[in-house]
């Protein structure tokens, strides 16, 4: 009897289980569960290469865009208004890093957790409430382990409240030229919004501005680390960081809403590039997807810094002036992007006035030195004086004439 009714316990499993099958889970950085592949709302074309684009991007929006001049290289929807998820968290490490080089806020400066940082939710490092910490291991769980109670307890420190923060968030936002974005909070929680949203193409802009603070890469570029003395392991959820040759960060997120979204940046040589994926099915097209733009990125393109042509330069008269004439000086020329292997269709143009009244000041511009590749101006710098020339006067003309008749 026993055996019988153990059969039929295992029949009606059987049955369950095929009428109900499991849906595979996988626990979000942001701290949400994701029913993969279907629970997700389609992404635009993510079953199918990214339209217009040379390489596959499985991915709602994307944008290559070059760290030093901020051109767009690649783009697909990139100007979508999208849930960034943690993403939005590159914006939060903006401010702080702003606050950090303008001397407003310190690494070593200690920070007590209030109430509204203890009570986020999602990915977190567990701050209790009073409990203190410094900025620079707030900075390093943000970065690399995307802790919203880290990132709030950074943004209060800064700004007083969350909110004095988060209206820090949209002013610089605003003055960076993202058009397409508002911020909600400082973490890319979305569960409680429709209007936290931001576009591939903003994410860049703020990346590229993150990246202008070198030093950030300390923390953007961490595998595994810890907090508390070792106590609370920290491991990063850029995976590109350990398998990608020459990564420098940046942020991934990850929500229901937003599916799983990167900004992903890397340099090699003199080129730094910043790929933006949002929108992916999964974490897997995320990556790949990045990895697939800057792959074309490095193949494509390379960063050079022009060598100036002095010989080009002519010497400008100083009319009625000590000296008779003067050779301008060249400046310092910024990296550029071009085609990879086009450096000699890389030209520069020189205008230069015949001559100068008298005086010239010392760093007074002169003239304009061009850097074109084809028809597209790279740069423009001024050619400035390398010293002053005084104008001549009565007695300087007086003791010059003394000087020939006494030869």
């Amino acid at each position: 009897m026993r055996k019988k009714t153990v059969s039929w316990i295992l029949v009606w499993t059987l049955l369950i289980c095929c009428a109900f099958p499991a849906q595979a889970q996988t626990f979000l950085e942001d701290g949400y569960v994701l029913y993969e592949p279907d629970a997700l709302p389609a992404a635009a074309d993510s079953e199918t290469p990214a339209d217009g684009l040379p390489v596959t991007v499985r991915a709602k929006a994307a944008v290559l865009m070059d760290q030093t001049s901020g051109e767009v290289l690649l783009e697909m929807h990139s100007h979508d208004k999208l849930y960034p998820a943690s993403v939005t968290k590159i914006m939060a490490l903006l401010l702080a890093a702003e606050a950090i080089d303008e001397g407003t806020l310190h690494p070593d400066d200690m920070v007590t957790t209030s109430t509204n940082a203890s009570s986020k939710g999602g990915s977190q490092i567990w701050l209790k409430e009073g409990e203190t910490m410094s900025v620079r291991d707030l900075l390093k769980a943000t970065a690399v382990y995307s802790a919203n109670d880290a990132c709030t307890a950074l943004g209060e420190q800064i700004s007083g409240s969350s909110e004095a923060f988060v209206e820090r968030m949209n002013e610089r936002a605003k003055a960076l030229g993202m058009k397409d974005t508002h911020f909600v909070n400082c973490t890319g929680l979305d569960d409680d919004t429709t209007e936290h949203l931001t576009s591939a193409y903003d994410v860049a802009l703020m990346s590229r501005e993150l990246l202008r603070h070198e030093w950030i890469t300390q923390y953007t570029t961490i595998w595994m680390d810890s907090v508390r003395d070792g106590a609370t392991e920290l491991v990063n959820t850029n995976k590109l960081v350990r398998f990608y040759e020459g990564t420098t960060g940046l942020k991934t997120g990850t929500t229901n809403k937003a599916g799983c979204c990167v900004s992903a940046s890397a340099k090699r040589g003199q080129t730094h590039l910043i790929a933006v994926v949002m929108g992916s099915d999964n974490s897997t097209d995320r990556f790949e997807g990045a990895k697939a733009l800057l792959n074309w990125g490095f193949a494509n393109y390379e960063t050079i810094t022009p060598q100036i042509d002095t010989s080009a330069l002519t010497r400008v008269r100083v009319l009625r002036g000590v000296e008779e004439s003067i050779v301008p000086q060249v400046p310092e020329t910024l990296s550029v992007l071009i085609p990879k292997g086009r450096s000699e269709d890389v030209t520069q143009q020189i205008e230069l006035p015949l001559d100068v009244q008298a005086p010239v000041e010392k760093g007074q511009k002169l003239g304009t030195l061009t850097i074109r590749f084809g028809e597209k101006k790279l740069g423009e710098y001024d050619l400035t004086a390398p010293d002053g020339v005084a104008a001549l006067t009565v007695p300087i003309v007086f003791r010059r004439l003394i000087g020939v008749f006494a030869q």
